[in-house]
């Protein structure tokens, strides 16, 4: 179904997938009240979703994870083929898949029952990503740098900002990213599978620095370098703690400080 074209002006062309025809009222009924949302059809499947994005050219999908056919992750994956500057936020009733969300760059992840406030939340980071797009903060492959992840605690979801990002290591498989400390000072971390090789190209080099091949670093909370001797040298941070530097990765941390 096609909704009206006219009007919006810098409001984010939307098309609004979901097999549950209650579901795609109540998002009509709640993208109706966001001013830079302009909804211009919606469809009930992966392949419907598909035909009308080649037609309509949308800015933003709204698209539901688990749907008969081709899926919400299928779906995104062919819709970054064929529009590859349209959005996508994830609305689902399923936390299981935001692992595979993250990985094809999903703009949010947003669980069912949706709330006004919270689908308000993801639709301004998808204003915020196309904005910083059309202000050349995209990275050498035209996608942008990393703004936020989302990992697993306890039974839920929880969004880190990569802001809150101090220091990313390998663990095998994993990532373990560790996030500043609270009022109290205590630091936390968080499990996310993915590699630290994939990890790296998608964050800015701006702001993070790889000085290992099991650790990445926020360039702001590095304090200064130290030379241990015999060719070895470390970075210290703020606290204290010294994280050696591997050699390969030696002669770009110097760079960064004019070395």
């Amino acid at each position: 179904m096609d909704a009206g074209m006219d009007g919006g002006g810098g409001a984010m062309r939307t098309l609004i997938v979901d097999d549950e025809p209650l579901a795609i009222e109540r998002m009509q009924v709640l993208c109706a009240g966001l001013s830079g949302l302009q909804v211009i059809g919606t469809a009930s499947d992966g392949e419907s979703a598909l035909r009308l994005a080649d037609r309509l050219r949308p800015d933003l999908l709204l698209l539901d994870m688990t749907m008969p056919g081709m899926d919400g992750l299928a779906t995104a994956r062919q819709l970054a083929k064929r529009v590859p500057d349209a959005a996508v936020i994830f609305v689902t009733a399923h936390g299981d898949f935001a692992v595979q969300a993250f990985d094809i760059d999903a703009v949010d992840y947003v669980l069912k029952p949706v709330a006004a406030d919270r689908l308000a939340r993801a639709v301004e980071r998808a204003l915020a990503r196309r904005e910083r797009a059309s202000n050349g903060g995209d990275n050498a492959d035209g996608t942008s740098w990393l703004t936020e992840f989302w990992v697993p605690h306890r039974s839920e979801l929880l969004r880190i900002e990569v802001d809150q990002i101090e220091r990313i290591d390998a663990e095998r498989d994993y990532v373990r990213l560790h996030v500043g400390g609270g009022p109290a000072g205590e630091g936390r971390s968080h499990l996310l599978l993915q590699t630290i090789a994939g990890l790296e190209g998608r964050l800015d080099p701006q702001r993070f620095i790889r000085i290992h091949r099991s650790t990445i670093l926020r360039r702001d909370r590095i304090h200064g370098l130290r030379h241990e001797g015999l060719g070895v040298w470390c970075v210290e941070l703020a606290d204290g703690t010294a994280l050696r530097i591997g050699r390969t990765y030696l002669r770009r941390v110097k760079a960064m400080a004019g070395r």
